[in-house]
């Protein structure tokens, strides 16, 4: 699968674009850049998050090359133009986030590592950002510098008691229902609701250039969680909750909250980097969940935290 370019979208200049295997066989596709400016400051990793697509970031990726980064960016397995995990295409899959940590790996392994100017640095969104605190905390972390958006350490609003809802999940799926939708959960992506009322950012025309995309390769969309995708990710969640997790920290990451998230809890993340060793924290009070999508003046506000936390960085190529 190639990349959707449109008129209000088009792909970056320089592309390079395909497929690669990870270990456990899975497709993922990818597309890397080089810088356009020196000089060359390393590599950024983009880790999307769910439903998300490499299209959508076409902005950032461009953002990023202006600041001196060669950029990769990926689907991750069940989204995107990565292989689907179920035959019902639609649903949102996987069974363990270790498996996302496998994706990961194979992008830094088989696609940076030797081939990208380094430093590594990552920049993840959502469950991207939850899966980069992940990287954080290992020995081997490959990543100097890190910034998640909204990472996904709580989920906003459950409807219920977090514990009373992990416990229904957990039942469900070890009940035979893990590749079931969530209730209320159906096939259509989030991107193609209304743009009123929405939870994702106040900008329409970015909104719009997400769904024009969809329109273009309906292919390219996911919708619902399954119970299993749920289950997998509150045993994750769980773990990022602990007490003692935002110590296991390894590597510098900025925390950028939005101020009106009614996805993830804001307030999580900022107890989160308050307790990180390794951490700062940035809370734009306006901004919805998704900040990179947002209006210009937020997404300016990203960007002026952005340059400020890599300003005394003497990474050189």
């Amino acid at each position: 699968m190639t990349l959707i370019s449109l008129a209000r979208n088009p792909v970056p200049g320089g592309a390079t674009a395909g497929h690669i295997k990870t270990p456990d066989g899975r497709r993922l596709r990818f597309a890397f850049w080089e810088a356009t400016r020196t000089p060359l400051r390393g590599t950024c990793l983009i880790v999307q998050g769910r439903t998300e697509f490499i299209e959508k970031y076409f902005e950032v990726v461009a953002d990023l090359r202006r600041r001196g980064f060669a950029v990769v960016a990926f689907d991750l397995r069940g989204q995107g133009g990565s292989d689907r995990l179920l035959s019902q295409t639609s649903k949102g899959h996987v069974r363990h986030f270790n498996d996302y940590d496998t994706d990961i790996d194979t992008i830094v392994r088989e696609l940076m590592v030797g081939r990208m100017p380094e430093p590594f640095i990552a920049l993840g969104h959502s469950l991207g950002g939850h899966l980069l605190l992940r990287q954080s905390m290992r020995k081997d972390c490959p990543f100097q510098r890190i910034v998640v958006t909204a990472p996904m350490i709580r989920i906003h609003d459950m409807r219920m008691p977090h514990a009373l809802a992990r416990g229904v999940i957990e039942t469900v799926a070890l009940a035979g229902g893990a590749t079931m939708f969530i209730p209320g959960g159906s096939g259509r992506p989030s991107h193609l609701a209304p743009f009123e009322g929405n939870d994702l950012t106040s900008d329409r025309e970015r909104f719009e250039r997400a769904r024009a995309v969809l329109d273009a390769d309906p292919k390219l969309g996911v919708g619902s969680p399954t119970f299993g995708w749920m289950r997998a990710a509150m045993r994750a969640m769980a773990q990022q909750q602990a007490v003692d997790a935002p110590r296991a920290v390894r590597v510098p990451v900025l925390f950028v909250a939005a101020g009106e998230d009614q996805v993830v809890s804001t307030t999580t993340i900022e107890e989160f980097s308050l307790r990180t060793k390794l951490g700062s924290g940035v809370l734009i009070p306006n901004s919805r969940h998704e900040i990179l999508q947002e209006n210009d003046g937020i997404r300016g506000r990203f960007w002026s935290a952005f340059d400020a936390y890599f300003a005394a960085d003497t990474v050189a190529a």
